[in-house]
């Protein structure tokens, strides 16, 4: 009786809490800051694992389920976190990043967001806001503060991207790609990087860029991003049409 009075008040909500003890590092060169930081998360699920104050850690040997946290806290350029993230993902596709930055343009931020960016927190936030914010991140969204959210809204608005506009017919929309940029189109849509695209598909990453350059005049986007969000829209059209029920 004493053993089911444990199991049920200890051990049955741990086993219930999908985010206990999450492996977590941090990318920080910086003491002061590392330090500072693992103070914040001390005694919650995000203890730090090991010591990646010198750069990238190790990854080879990490278990993405559950997926692990990284964070980065290093002052690099845009291109620099881009350059980043890209290779985090690439080494392990399954962690989750999260950028603690401040004074980022929303279009950097934007990039990074494709570029495999899980979330970005302020330096300034709360210890309980940061917690929250990493423990969504770790249940599969993305996190912006609302000052970035509002920011990149303002911006999206005012850029007015010049889309196609799909037909009545989404089945004259896909006689447009074929069926490899189809594909591309659909793993643009997850934020996968050229690199990952070429794996997934077994290509040359040459090869990848050529197909992307053809889907951007076909759609008649500007970049990665206007592409991706077009494809969301016509794909799910494509898929719906009645051409597409009847070869079902």
């Amino acid at each position: 009786m004493d053993q089911d009075v444990v199991y049920k008040a200890q051990i049955l909500p741990l086993a219930r809490d999908p985010l206990h003890h999450m492996t977590t590092y941090l990318l920080c060169r910086n003491n002061l800051l590392r330090t500072g930081i693992a103070q914040l998360l001390a005694g919650s699920h995000f203890a730090l694992s090991g010591d990646a104050s010198a750069g990238v850690p190790d990854l080879s040997a990490t278990d993405a389920n559950p997926p692990t946290l990284i964070l980065i806290c290093e002052s690099l350029s845009p291109e620099g976190y881009g350059e980043l993230i890209r290779e985090l993902k690439e080494r392990c596709p399954g962690a989750r990043l999260v950028l603690l930055a401040d004074h980022l343009e929303p279009q950097a931020i934007g990039h990074l967001i494709e570029a495999g960016l899980n979330g970005l927190c302020s330096t300034g936030m709360s210890q309980e806001t940061m917690l929250k914010a990493l423990e969504l991140v770790m249940l599969g969204e993305t996190f912006l503060p609302a000052s970035v959210g509002f920011a990149l809204l303002s911006q999206v608005a005012a850029q007015k991207p010049k889309l196609i506009v799909i037909s009545g017919n989404p089945a004259l929309e896909a006689s447009r790609f074929s069926d490899r940029e189809t594909q591309i189109l659909r793993l643009l849509t997850t934020g996968a990087s050229n690199k990952l695209i070429a794996r997934e598909l077994g290509l040359a990453e040459a090869t990848v860029k050529v197909h992307i350059k053809a889907i951007l005049r076909k759609a008649r986007a500007e970049n990665r991003t206007q592409a991706a969000m077009w494809a969301t829209q016509f794909l799910a059209l494509a898929e719906n049409s009645p051409e597409a029920e009847l070869a079902g």
